[in-house]
C-alpha cells in the first residue's frame, strides 16, 4: 500500500455483485491490505461470475457472507434502502464495513448506523468519494493554509444522464433510491459541508417533474450555512450522456475556484492577493505532489499545478468587500489539473482507493475515518430535510438526529 503502510491483508466480501459492485471490486482487487475473500447476491449468474473473477468464494446473501471466517470487511453495494439494515448487520457481526451512499434513506436509520458504528470494533466509511479527490483536498488544504479564506458561497450544477435510466429503473422510485436528494445529491451535501467547514442550518428546495405523472428529474436545493453563507445544488437527470455537465463553484470573497466534473479532474482559481501572498501562490506548482497527495490514489505523472501571477492588476489602495477590507493589487490564475476528462476513471477508482485505504488504515491506528459515520448521517440529514422542504414549499430546519 502508498504511505509505507503494508498490513497484513483483511478479507473483503461484497454484497451486491452488479456493475458498481465489480467496478469497486477491479479498483481494490490490487491494493495490498486487501484479499478478495466472498461476493454476495440472490442471483447466482452475477454472484458466480463475479466470484470466478476474483477467485473468491460466493455466497446466496449477506446471512452467510457474515458467517465466514475469512471475511473481515464488507462491503455494500446493493439500492440505497438496504444500507442501513445491511452496515447495521455487519458491523454487530464485528466486521468493517465500507458501505455505498447514501448511508440510509432517511435521517433517523443513518443516527441508528452511526450509532452502532460508534460501539463497534469495526471502521464504518461511506464511499463520499469526493472527500478523497485531490482536487478537492487541495482546495481545504489551501483553505486551511489561508490562502483561500473561508468560502462564502458554494454552487454545484449537474446535467446529469438519464440515458440508462430506464422508467422502471430503482433510481426513479423514492422507495428504493430515497430520491435524488439522496441517491445522488449527498455526495454534494457532504462536499459542501467539507470546503465550508460547516454544517448547514437550513434548506429550501424545488423538484420538477418532466411530465404531471412523470418522475422528478430536476430537483435544486438551497441550504444556508452558519456566518450568512450559502450552498445551492442543482441536479438535472435528463441528458444524453455525450451531454452531460457539471460545475462547482466555490466563491472565496476575493477568490473563486471552478471545478469541473462530477468526478473533479479539473479546476481553475483566481485570487486577489498582496505580496506575500503572491508569493506564496507561486510557490505551489513546487508543491503538487503535497498538495494533491491522498493517501491509497496513485498519480498517474499527469497532475500539474500551473499558476501565473499578474503583478499589480490592480491598484495598490485598499478593496473592501462584505466588510472586509485588504490590499490585494495582484491577480493570481492557477490551473489545477489530474489530467482532464481522460484521467476521470483514473480518479473514480483511485478515490474509491482511498477510501478503502482510509478504512484500512483506521482499522490499524484507531483513527476516524475523512467519511465517517457522522459525514453519512449529516449528508442524509440535509438530503431528507431538502426533500421535506419540496413537500411543504418552506425553507426547514436542517436536524441531524442521535440513535
Amino acid at each position: 500500500m502508498t504511505d509505507g503502510f503494508e498490513p497484513t491483508p483483511i478479507g473483503l466480501g461484497l454484497v451486491g455483485c452488479g456493475a458498481f459492485g465489480a467496478y469497486v471490486l477491479d479498483a481494490v482487487a490490487d491494493l495490498p491490505g486487501i484479499r478478495i475473500a466472498a461476493v454476495a447476491d440472490p442471483d447466482a449468474t452475477r454472484r458466480d461470475r463475479l466470484a470466478l473473477a476474483h477467485g473468491a468464494a460466493a455466497c446466496d446473501g449477506i446471512e452467510a457472507l457474515l458467517a465466514r471466517n475469512d471475511v473481515d470487511a464488507v462491503a455494500i453495494t446493493t439500492p440505497p434502502a438496504t444500507h442501513a439494515a445491511m452496515a447495521i448487520s455487519a458491523l454487530r457481526a464485528g466486521k468493517h464495513v465500507f458501505c455505498e451512499k447514501p448511508l440510509a434513506v432517511t435521517a433517523a436509520q443513518a443516527a441508528e448506523v452511526r450509532a452502532v458504528a460508534d460501539g463497534s470494533p469495526g471502521v464504518l466509511v461511506v464511499d463520499h468519494v469526493l472527500r478523497y479527490n485531490p482536487i478537492l483536498r487541495m482546495l481545504e488544504r489551501l483553505r486551511d493554509e489561508g490562502l483561500l479564506d473561508a468560502p462564502r458561497r458554494f454552487a454545484f450544477e449537474n446535467d446529469a444522464s438519464d440515458e440508462d435510466l430506464g422508467p422502471d429503473h430503482w433510481f426513479w422510485d423514492p422507495a428504493h433510491s430515497g430520491g435524488i436528494f439522496l441517491e445522488h445529491g449527498v455526495h454534494f451535501f457532504d462536499a459542501a459541508r467539507a470546503l465550508m467547514g460547516s454544517e448547514p442550518q437550513s434548506v429550501q428546495a424545488t423538484a420538477v417533474r418532466r411530465t404531471p405523472d412523470g418522475p422528478v428529474d430536476i430537483v435544486v436545493a438551497t441550504a444556508v450555512h452558519p456566518g450568512g453563507t450559502v450552498a445551492t445544488h442543482t441536479h438535472s437527470f435528463a441528458h444524453a450522456h455525450r451531454c452531460e455537465r457539471q460545475l462547482m463553484r466555490i466563491d472565496y470573497g476575493f477568490a473563486e475556484a471552478r471545478v469541473t466534473g462530477w468526478i473533479p479532474t479539473y479546476a481553475t482559481v483566481t485570487a486577489w492577493t498582496d505580496d506575500a501572498g503572491a508569493d506564496r501562490w507561486q510557490q505551489l506548482p513546487s508543491r503538487a505532489a503535497e498538495l494533491l497527495h491522498v493517501p491509497g490514489l496513485n498519480p498517474h505523472g499527469e497532475e500539474r499545478i500551473c499558476v501565473t501571477v499578474h503583478r499589480d492588476a490592480g491598484t495598490p489602495q485598499p478593496c473592501r468587500g462584505r466588510g472586509v477590507e485588504r490590499i490585494a493589487p495582484h491577480l493570481v490564475e492557477a490551473v489545477l489539473d489530474l489530467g482532464g476528462e481522460a484521467s476521470k476513471q483514473h480518479v473514480y477508482a483511485g478515490s474509491v482507493r482511498a477510501a478503502f485505504t482510509d478504512l484500512l488504515l483506521c482499522a490499524r491506528d484507531g483513527n476516524t475515518p475523512v467519511a465517517d459515520a457522522y459525514a453519512g448521517l449529516t449528508a442524509v440529514a440535509v438530503a431528507e430535510a431538502a426533500t421535506e422542504a419540496v413537500e411543504r414549499g418552506a425553507a426547514l430546519p436542517v436536524v441531524v438526529p442521535s440513535a
